[in-house]
């Protein structure tokens, strides 16, 4: 599996947002803009908290392990696979989305002085700042789960 690249998950927020601006931009002069829900940024950052929870229960868990406590639980491979798959799916889509209300958010950046706009802007705004934290969670979940580097190189006997 390979690991989330930032600069990769940054391009993608940042055309979904190039794209979302001009979308605004267009369907405003056509008709009347969507509404940003008030459930963008609640749902994203629920996101967020249960991958950050994830990420500090495999560490400790993988702390436990390390320092052979006898209370120690185990982690399952394929639960820390797919914790690490929830992940990454879950930045990726964060980084889409955050986009999306970023380039919304900055077109109505323009109608502050509109009450109902301006709320959609802060809306607009949690949401990014939501998705972020949904990144950095499962950045953090990544290297988290990551397993450690082989120290031997390859074609070497191992010393006698």
């Amino acid at each position: 599996m390979k690991q989330l690249r930032i600069r990769t998950l940054a391009g993608l927020l940042v055309v979904a947002g190039v794209l979302s601006w001009a979308g605004a931009r267009l369907w405003d002069s056509v008709g009347s803009l969507p509404r940003v829900p008030l459930a963008a940024p609640i749902v994203l950052a629920v996101i967020a908290a249960v991958l950050l929870a994830t990420a500090l229960s495999i560490r400790s868990r993988l702390r436990a392990q390390r320092e052979r406590r006898p209370e120690a639980k185990g982690v399952d491979p394929m639960m820390a696979a797919r914790a690490v798959v929830f992940g990454q799916a879950s930045a990726l889509v964060a980084a889409l989305v955050s986009g999306m209300y970023g380039g919304t958010g900055v077109f109505l950046l323009g109608y502050l002085d509109v009450p109902t706009r301006r709320d959609q802007a802060i809306f607009a705004g949690l949401s990014v700042v939501a998705g972020i934290a949904v990144i950095a969670a499962a950045i953090f979940l990544e290297r988290v789960c990551k397993l450690p580097d082989d120290d031997d190189t390859e074609g070497t006997a191992p010393a006698a």
